[in-house]
Formats: C-alpha cells, structure tokens, sequence
C-alpha cells in the first residue's frame, strides 16, 4: 500500500470516530447519571401497566398505543436545602434540551406558576422519542420520556384523550403522580 492510501485510510478513521463520539450530553444519559441520586424521583413504565387495553380505542388510537414501548420519568423534586442544586440540575435539563435532534411541538406554562415544553426526535409522522419536560416552581421539575417507533404527534394527542377513561394502576406511578398535584 503507497503511503497516500495510509494517509486516506487514517483520515478516514479518525473522522469516523470524532464523528461517532458525541460530546454532547443526552437524556438518556441524563437519566441514567441521576436516576439514583438523591433529591431525584425516576421509574420507567411499560405500556401495559397503563390498562389501556380495557379501553375503547379508535384505530388511529390504537396505532398510537402501539407504537409506543414504555415511558421513562424523572423528576427533580425541589426542598429547602437543594435550591442551589436544582438550578444546577435544570440548567443542564435546559442545555440538554437545546440540541437541535429535539424539536420542539408545543411550549406553555408561565414564570410564576411553571413551564413545560414538548419535543421530539425523529419527525412529525415518524417520532422515535417524545419529551415532556416542565417545571414548577415550587415542586422541582419532571421530565417524561415517551419511546417508542414510529409514533406520530398527532396520534399521540388523541391517545391521550382514552388515558382518562383508561383504569391506570396509580399504585405503581403514585411518587411520581405526587409530584404533579
């Protein structure tokens, strides 16, 4: 082999492992660094604990059910003594969340109350993840990983008209229920 095929062949190697190595954090990294600290709450749910299947679905429902495999939560839950630590923790959440790959779909809330955002990976027809993330003031904020193939935003929203009629096993989800009321 000539020494400029060498050269070729180590360029090309070495893009592709700077390219490969994302620097740049990820949620999921995210939950797994934090998900047993303290001050943190975090459970993933399997579809098949929210009930749903006793439910009355439309097809476009059920298409939607189907297309997602669980949900991942977790949440940051704000006292006294980790004020300075939650501001550190959101700021992360924020700068995590800037990353082109997540998309933003809708954005609501206000600054005394909270915020919460939703954003996706993937497109609007073909959603590999769907985010919830929002944050109350006084609570801490939560972040909800919805994963799943191919789902679609659309579909999801009407999904979650049936979840008020589904019978959920709160049971399961109670500590991170609380944190919402």
């Amino acid at each position: 082999m000539t020494s400029s095929i060498k050269n070729i062949i180590t360029m090309l190697v070495l893009v592709a492992t700077f390219t490969s190595c994302n620097q740049n954090p990820s949620l999921q990294t995210y939950f797994v660094d934090n998900e047993l600290k303290p001050g943190f709450t975090s459970i993933d749910i399997p579809t098949s604990l929210l009930n749903i299947e006793q439910t009355s679905l439309t097809d476009e429902q059920k298409d939607a059910y189907k297309s997602i495999n669980k949900l991942n939560m977790l949440a940051f839950v704000l006292s006294d003594s980790n004020v300075a630590e939650y501001e550190v923790e959101l700021n992360k959440v924020k700068d995590i969340l800037k990353d082109p790959k997540y998309q933003e779909l809708m954005r609501a809330g206000n600054s005394t109350d909270g915020k919460f955002v939703i954003k996706y990976i993937g497109d609007e027809d073909s959603i590999d993840e769907l985010i919830i993330f929002g944050n109350a003031n006084e609570k801490g904020f939560a972040i909800i990983r919805v994963l799943g193939d191919d789902m679609s935003a659309q579909k999801v929203v009407k999904l979650y008209s049936a979840l008020d009629t589904s019978n959920i096993n709160e049971s399961q989800i109670s500590q991170f229920a609380d944190f919402f009321k």
